[in-house]
Order: C-alpha cells, then sequence, then structure tokens
C-alpha cells in the first residue's frame, strides 16, 4: 500500500485514512490513501464506488435527498464483505459520504440559554514576546472570586477566541442551570501552531502559562487553574501543561487531542522542531503526566484521524474515554462539550 501522506501544517497525521477535506477547520487537513492489495474486496468495492459515483452525478443535477441516500445506501450495501470499510476506504468522497449516511454523527449547537459575562483583555507575554488576549467567561449569577479557574488551551491556527466561537459562554451557562457546580473558564492566546511549548527563540507559551498567567489571575482576584480544557493542539498543551505543574489539576477534558505516535508523524506536519523537540514534549512519551491529575477524561471522534493515537492515550490508567462517531470539526466538539463541562466542574 502506498504511504499515507498529509498536507504540511495541516495539524494530521499522516496515517490517516483516507482523502478527506476536514470540515469546520481552518487547519482542515487532506491526507491520501492507496487501495492496493484489495484483494478479493476489490470486485464489491468497485461497484460499490459506481453506485456512488452515480449517486454523486444525481445529486449535481439537481436530484432529491432521497434518492441520492438510497443510491449510497446501495452503494454500501453493495460492497458486502467489505461494508462500511469500503465506504471508508474506497468510495470516491469518502468523508462526505459517511456524513450524508450518517456515520459521523450530528453536529453540535450552541445553547440557546442566557450566557455569563465574557471579559476580554489584551495582556503583554514576556516569554512570548507579543501581547496577547485573555479571555475569561464567568457563568451566570453572583459568585465569590474563589470559583474555580479551568484553563482552555486552544487548537492549531486558533487562538483565545475559539472559545467564544465555540459558545463556551452559554454552554457553561447551560452547564451549570443543569446542576454543574459554577466555574470560569480563562483562555489565552498560544500561538498558531506552537503546540504550546518553545518552538522558536523568544516565543514560549508554556512558560506563559506556568510563570505569567497565574499573576495576571491574581491580578484579577482569580486563583490559579486547577483544570484544564484543551482542543486538538490544545490537548497537547494541557497535557505539557499537567507535565510542567505536577499535582496543580484536579480535572482535564481532552477533545480530539492532536497526538503523535511517531517522529514520523509528527514531522509530516511540522508539529515539532526535530525528533529531540518531539521526544521532549509528545504526551505519548510522558504518560507519567495523567497521573498527576486527578480525573482526566478524553472525547475523540471514531473518524477522526487522530483517533488511533486517542486510543494509546485511552489506555493510560484513570483515563475516562468516550469515542462516538465523530470527526475533527466544531461541530463534533460543540456535541461533547456539555459533557466535557460537566466533567470538569464536577466536586473533587
Amino acid at each position: 500500500m502506498q504511504r499515507a501522506t498529509a498536507k504540511r501544517r495541516s495539524g494530521v497525521p499522516s496515517d490517516a485514512r483516507e482523502s478527506v477535506r476536514v470540515r469546520g477547520r481552518r487547519d482542515g487537513a487532506k491526507v491520501q490513501v492507496g487501495t492496493e492489495g484489495a484483494g478479493a474486496d476489490a470486485a464489491p468495492a468497485a461497484a460499490a464506488a459506481a453506485a456512488a459515483a452515480a449517486a454523486g452525478r444525481d445529486e449535481r443535477q439537481g436530484v432529491g435527498r432521497r434518492r441520492l441516500l438510497g443510491a449510497l445506501a446501495a452503494a454500501a450495501l453493495g460492497a458486502g464483505a467489505v461494508g462500511g470499510a469500503a465506504v471508508r476506504d474506497v468510495l470516491p468522497g469518502g468523508a462526505r459520504l459517511r456524513r450524508l449516511l450518517g456515520m459521523t454523527g450530528e453536529d453540535g449547537t450552541v445553547p440557546q440559554v442566557a450566557a455569563g459575562p465574557v471579559r476580554t483583555g489584551t495582556v503583554r507575554s514576556a516569554a512570548r514576546g507579543r501581547d496577547v488576549r485573555l479571555v475569561v467567561f464567568d457563568p451566570p449569577g453572583e459568585h465569590g472570586d474563589d470559583l474555580p479557574v479551568c484553563l482552555a488551551l486552544h487548537g492549531r491556527d486558533g487562538d483565545a477566541a475559539t472559545f467564544t466561537r465555540l459558545g463556551t459562554a452559554q454552554l457553561l451557562a447551560a452547564a451549570v442551570a443543569s446542576g454543574t457546580p459554577p466555574f470560569r473558564v480563562v483562555a489565552v492566546d498560544g500561538g498558531a501552531a506552537t503546540y504550546w511549548h518553545a518552538r522558536t527563540p523568544g516565543d514560549d507559551p508554556m512558560a506563559m502559562l506556568t510563570a505569567e498567567l497565574p499573576r495576571w489571575l491574581a491580578d484579577r482576584a482569580m486563583p490559579g487553574p486547577t483544570r484544564a480544557l484543551g482542543i486538538s493542539m490544545g490537548g497537547s498543551g494541557v497535557l505539557q501543561y499537567a507535565r510542567a505543574r505536577p499535582g496543580e489539576l484536579a480535572a482535564v477534558a481532552l477533545l480530539s487531542p492532536a497526538l503523535f505516535r511517531s517522529w514520523a508523524d509528527a514531522r509530516t506536519v511540522d508539529a515539532y522542531r526535530d525528533e529531540a523537540d518531539w521526544r521532549g514534549h509528545e504526551p505519548l512519551l510522558h504518560l507519567d503526566a495523567v497521573a498527576a491529575v486527578g480525573r482526566t477524561a478524553l472525547w475523540c471522534g471514531t473518524e477522526d484521524p487522530f483517533c488511533p493515537a486517542a486510543r494509546r492515550l485511552a489506555a493510560a490508567p484513570g483515563v475516562r474515554t468516550s469515542f462516538p462517531r465523530g470527526e475533527h470539526t466544531d461541530g463534533f466538539w460543540r456535541r461533547v462539550l456539555p459533557d466535557a463541562m460537566a466533567a470538569l466542574g464536577a466536586r473533587t
């Protein structure tokens, strides 16, 4: 089978299983896979591909959704023994077909509730050599300054505003209304592709988190973080933070964490400076950090290219896992964020 490849800066590992443009992401990836060695599966897969191609033509010509889905279902059934694998690995436009067939799950939505205050400011980070944005999401109602703080780390090509776009204020309000003990969420800019550590001279996001963030929070009468939420690249950052501040995090929620099982994967997407950088910071090589967290919860979609690496993390002792249908998208994260909020706010 030909070697899978990925566009650089995609943030998606090279062993992803097909050609797919990830929706809902500014860092959407496209990765390729070959179909050599199909053997006995080749004939039914070819029939399925032909049916799917016909379905695609029908859709382009304006034929109704019912007929399209019927054709797609016939394509999947026509694959016979290969079943879902044909839809995943062989059919043209496999990712799109899986969405139409409901194999990736529904997108989550932002709750229609009254949100608490959102405070946005700019602070000077000497560790990063620049001004960075600091966003604080408060739960609704009157609360003291000693509310627990949850540090939120964004993904690749994101920033602190990622959590505003995802609906964090409303999701937090809904969680508290449903009985989750209140807490605050604090997000900060970590850089587009830093993987939350020093990759270039003069820009060290982890030093910002460990040395500067506590002072910024104290200036706002808030305690240091005892919880952390990380999405994609931010999931890697959260585990690096847990390693740098052992024993300080009572709860961690990881959504589609960007983890790399090998240097070859990490190098393909320019996730680390060199192999030594990967070995020094890759969370999968330092799972002792997980043991230092009070509670670790992990969500990753089964159609997410990072799913195999997430399953390796799931093998660490004490990690609570969920692998529902889903992709590496905002829609998936909005779907699982209510559960993540409940896990983060639960009393320790």
